[in-house]
């Protein structure tokens, strides 16, 4: 995370609009975790649902996805002017690694194997909850090893 002075104009993001869809992703990871000891195909549903919300997330980029709408027009306008950003890039790559625990666990629950479902789906939990609790994103902080990893040549 850094301190915005003059960057590029749509690379950076408020810092306090990722953690507060981090803050509703564990909700509704949390809810999916519990609904899945019950009825698994509802937490396929849910977790379904989360999937295309990181998807959205990964394409579009953090201010585009759904919880980043919603901040957008119902949170930071009662919010002060940003004092932190932090570049999109690496919360999109953040994105797509929640969308792919989120397909792992859809489809694990879908196929009726619950507990590699509430796995699949506790790791993106722990991801989600580690952001919004602690200011923590995993996916950002592996994002420069994976850049470094793809311009190296085979």
């Amino acid at each position: 995370m850094s301190v915005s002075t003059s960057g590029t104009p749509g690379r950076q993001v408020d810092v306090r609009g990722p953690r507060f869809a981090a803050w509703i992703t564990t909700g509704v990871l949390v809810v999916v975790l519990i609904v899945a000891a019950f009825s698994p195909v509802a937490a396929s549903v849910l977790l379904a649902l989360q999937t295309i919300v990181f998807a959205l997330g990964a394409a579009l980029g953090p201010r585009r996805s759904p919880y980043g709408a919603l901040f957008a027009r119902l949170v930071a306008p009662r919010l002060g002017a940003p004092i932190e950003t932090e570049p999109v890039e690496p919360l999109r790559f953040a994105q797509l690694v929640g969308f792919v625990f989120a397909l792992v666990g859809t489809v694990a629950f879908f196929a009726g194997a619950t507990v590699v479902g509430s796995v699949a789906a506790g790791f993106a939990l722990f991801a989600a909850l580690l952001n919004a609790a602690f200011g923590v994103c995993l996916g950002c902080r592996i994002h420069p090893l994976v850049a470094r990893m793809r311009r190296v040549p085979a």
